[in-house]
């Protein structure tokens, strides 16, 4: 097994607004395209917030969401400690906890074109609660077991069918687990795996189960059995995380007792691997400094790396992003960084600004995007460099500005972008919103990634980074709600003043 390091993730790894704070969220990989975190807890607020690491183009950002509404807002209320599970592009919600209410709402959310849907279930719908755990049935089904509904832990097992929208719940004989919640659940082959969580009167568990008869074609009747692996097993714990990584399950952090003058007041750090070859607990070899203690994190699997986000250590909740990688990994090599590669604690700054500081303008001519990957030797933003064009190769802008003023490149240009800060919403036509929104993704590349110092620019003129970027994700205009436009003009003026 390869020797891993914990490296803290720098400047030149993200572009875009980093998610705030949080523990109790939900981080789901949506292929290996991106990963969606939603809701969480931080300071006693609920958050419902949706934040994408577009991981090809290594970029955070806030979607503009359509959809359902709950509570007057769009998509589900304020939670955390809910499941969330990925079928293809969809990411299903369940449940979870809002102050001391538990929920039983179930939603989706499409991340193609990023819509959310309350669905009406049906079947046997599982009760509300919070601190269940869910996984993936290959590409259709999902499975749950166990939580807490406020007055008792659970040790029920549902399934949920993702194309008829049908809840079952699971018949299963023989030796159960006892209830539980904050424990995890991977689906790996044929079983489930279940392993710790905190039980019935408190106790916090380190028991592994498998359980069987969740795959039809099997014909297996479901039923749990109890697994005792050799190696170095993981102590007692609740609120960790297992990813998937190749042939091994990594657990990661979580909180367990020490001892009964000191109880559930213990956080981890340490990375403790399930070999699914030789079937045994494995510690992996790390050669640094862990990150933090902490339980209620997000962990995922990016490539031949992970990535830990967020999470609480009985007093601070975290907003570090930390990789895990193996030896030979470029990040590894900057595993001492000196303090001035370090992310900056405040996430209300974005962090390209430390990499591109000390670029001249004359750097930026022609495309900022080629410029960018040149410089850094990454993709920003775009994989296809070729969707952000200069505005004399946009045939639709030339076009557009053509009929708005004569002949004249640089008159004709800041003439269509005049006429469209006068417009409102519903004086533009359809046929200048992909012009419009291309202009609005040149302009975002030059001004706010292309120069040094442009927070400070937003923080002049009242916007904050998230609201700058806050389409910059969008492909294509229909995407737009025809409301959110006086948003993209304002934004586009802001960018033309200065």
């Amino acid at each position: 097994m390869k020797t891993h390091y914990w490296v803290r993730a720098s400047s030149s790894d993200f572009t875009g607004i980093l998610p705030q704070p949080r523990s109790g969220h939900t981080a789901v990989n949506i292929g290996k395209s991106k990963i969606v975190v939603f809701g969480g807890l931080v300071d006693k607020k609920f958050l419902n917030d949706v934040t994408v690491y577009d991981i090809e183009n290594k970029l955070w950002f806030q979607p503009e969401c359509t959809g359902s509404y709950s509570g007057g807002q769009v998509g589900p209320s304020p939670r955390s400690f809910h499941v969330a599970v990925s079928i293809d592009c969809h990411m299903f919600i369940f449940g979870g906890r809002s102050g001391s209410k538990r929920l039983g709402d179930f939603w989706v959310l499409d991340t193609d074109i990023w819509q959310w849907s309350e669905l009406s279930s049906f079947g046997d719908l599982p009760s509300p609660r919070d601190f269940a755990a869910a996984s993936a049935i290959g590409n259709r089904k999902v499975v749950m077991y166990g939580g807490w509904d406020g007055k008792k832990w659970l040790s029920d097992v549902y399934v949920l069918d993702t194309i008829s929208l049908e809840w079952t719940e699971l018949s299963v004989s023989g030796t159960i687990p006892s209830p539980r919640c904050g424990h995890s659940v991977t689906m790996v082959e044929k079983r489930l795996l279940m392993y710790g969580g905190r039980g019935g009167g408190g106790p916090i568990m380190g028991d592994l189960w498998a359980l069987k008869g969740l795959i039809e074609e099997e014909n297996e009747t479901p039923g749990w059995t109890q697994l005792k692996l050799p190696g170095q097993a993981p102590s007692p714990r609740c609120g960790h995380t297992i990813t998937s990584g190749g042939h091994y399950l990594l657990l990661f952090g979580g909180h367990g007792t020490g001892g009964w003058l000191s109880r559930y007041d213990i956080y981890h750090h340490d990375c403790i691997v399930l070999d699914r070859v030789s079937a045994q607990w494995k510690r992996l070899p790390t050669s640094n400094e862990p990150p933090a203690a902490r339980a209620y994190h997000s962990m995922n699997f990016v490539g031949s790396r992970y990535l830990l986000f967020g999470g609480f250590d009985g007093k601070s909740t975290y907003d570090d992003l930390w990789w895990l990688v193996p030896e030979g990994d470029p990040i590894a090599k900057r595993r001492i960084a000196s303090p001035s590669e370090v992310m900056s604690e405040n996430r209300n700054t974005t962090m390209v600004n430390d990499v591109l500081s000390g670029t001249k303008e004359d750097q930026m001519e022609g495309s900022a995007v080629l410029e960018l990957q040149k410089r850094l030797e990454i993709s920003v933003l775009h994989s296809n460099p070729e969707k952000i064009i200069d505005e004399m190769e946009d045939t639709e802008f030339v076009q557009l500005a053509s009929r708005v003023v004569g002949e004249g490149a640089v008159e004709k240009r800041e003439a269509l972008r005049d006429h469209w800060m006068k417009s409102t919403p519903r004086s533009i036509t359809l046929k200048e919103l992909s012009p419009l929104l291309r202009d609005y993704q040149r302009l975002i590349t030059r001004h706010h990634i292309g120069k040094a110092g442009s927070n400070l620019q937003l923080a002049k003129y009242g916007f904050s980074g998230k609201e700058a970027f806050r389409f910059y994700h969008v492909q294509n205009a229909s995407q737009v709600k025809m409301v959110s436009f006086i948003g993209l003009l304002i934004i586009c003026f802001w960018l033309v003043s200065i």
